[in-house]
């Protein structure tokens, strides 16, 4: 891919998205617990951590909080995890958060048979706020410069604004030489009291052609692009390779500015326990898969996909290789499944020992 290069630029990587407080009852339940550890999370802003925290890079995420202790708790967390914070707006809180508040998100990790739960709180929030001229995007994407733009589908279904936010600083990162990647990320609750899988596909279409990277999950392509897949009875990742690339043939036939098309293909077997692997397409390349990985064990299955992209964006960025990021996408993704928290606690060491064929055998 035509990347800028990195001393042109400030940042190799921005995300656009909210972040929310997510609080976690442990291996309990929401609706009984009297303790919840808290992390921060949100679909786009955990790929700029994990590139940061993981792979070294520089990133960026651009949101907004409201001015209280609960956003400033969430500063905090976005500090620790490295990535740049100036780019975050501050809006004044109305002391009941009346008219702008911080998102929250009370997930459950699920055990066996009893799958995770997750139930947000997140209408009137700062970022959902954001309008398109709230940020200099030519300021960021021509004088500072960013390498790559990382956005998704759970912004885009937060409010009638972020659809024309994501779409200004897509237009200004294509003006500027910056690669953009999209996460379709359907949840249906998001888009469910604003027109359901009919809003989503008009938004998520409508967003798709300034996009040079998608990146999709399950059934994905079909909800956010109202592409059928091809297996009515099976998501996308129970399909095998021969029917993911037809459905490829027609999603580039109306989307030919795709240069790469990446997903996970995960098998539930229990809430504990997924087949999980990847696949990836690049005109140039053709179709690569990661390593399948039957029968892994998870603790936390929630920012799994996320992990897998920013495997994928550094592999990208930093090998040039369609076959080798998809193997980093899909070993970070599998370790992040393996700590609790939306976000990545692994280190580049141990994906790189996960690609190249190492196990889970104790180091000391």
């Amino acid at each position: 891919m035509d990347v800028r290069p990195a001393a042109d630029c400030r940042y190799d990587l921005v995300s656009l998205g909210e972040i929310m407080l997510r609080l976690d009852p442990g291996e309990g339940r929401v609706r009984t617990t009297r303790t919840f550890r808290t992390w921060e999370g949100g679909g786009e802003y955990n790929v700029a951590r994990g590139l940061r925290r993981c792979f070294g890079l520089r990133t960026a995420v651009v949101t907004a909080f409201a001015d209280n202790e609960v956003g400033r708790l969430l500063e905090d967390l976005v500090l620790q995890g490295g990535v740049d914070t100036s780019l975050i707006k501050w809006l004044p809180y109305d002391g009941t958060g009346r008219t702008v508040r911080n998102g929250l998100n009370f997930t459950e990790r699920g055990f066996g048979l009893r799958g995770a739960v997750g139930t947000s709180d997140r209408s009137h929030t700062a970022a959902s706020q954001l309008r398109p001229d709230d940020v200099d995007w030519d300021h960021l994407f021509g004088t500072l410069g960013v390498r790559w733009l990382h956005t998704g589908g759970i912004y885009a279904a937060l409010s009638d604004t972020t659809p024309d936010t994501i779409e200004a600083a897509m237009s200004a990162a294509r003006r500027h030489g910056t690669v953009i990647s999209y996460d379709l990320n359907y949840r249906p609750s998001l888009w469910q009291a604003i027109g359901g899988q009919t809003r989503a596909q008009e938004v998520n279409r409508r967003l798709a052609r300034y996009v040079d990277v998608v990146i999709g999950n399950e059934e994905d392509f079909t909800a956010s692009l109202g592409f059928e897949v091809p297996d009515t009875h099976a998501s996308l990742s129970q399909l095998d390779v021969a029917n993911f690339q037809r459905m490829i043939a027609a999603v580039t036939k109306e989307h030919d500015n795709f240069q790469v098309i990446a997903t996970t293909m995960r098998t539930v077997r229990t809430a504990t326990v997924n087949d999980w692997g990847a696949i990836a397409w690049s005109e140039r390349t053709g179709f690569v898969e990661a390593k399948h990985r039957p029968n892994l064990e998870i603790l936390d299955r929630v920012g799994g996909g996320d992990s897998f992209a920013s495997g994928l964006i550094y592999g990208l960025l930093e090998k040039g290789n369609l076959a080798t990021a998809v193997e980093y996408g899909a070993a970070h993704g599998s370790l992040a499944m393996t700590t609790p928290g939306d976000t990545s606690m692994a280190s580049l060491k141990e994906v790189e020992a996960l690609v190249h064929g190492g196990g889970a055998r104790v180091q000391r």
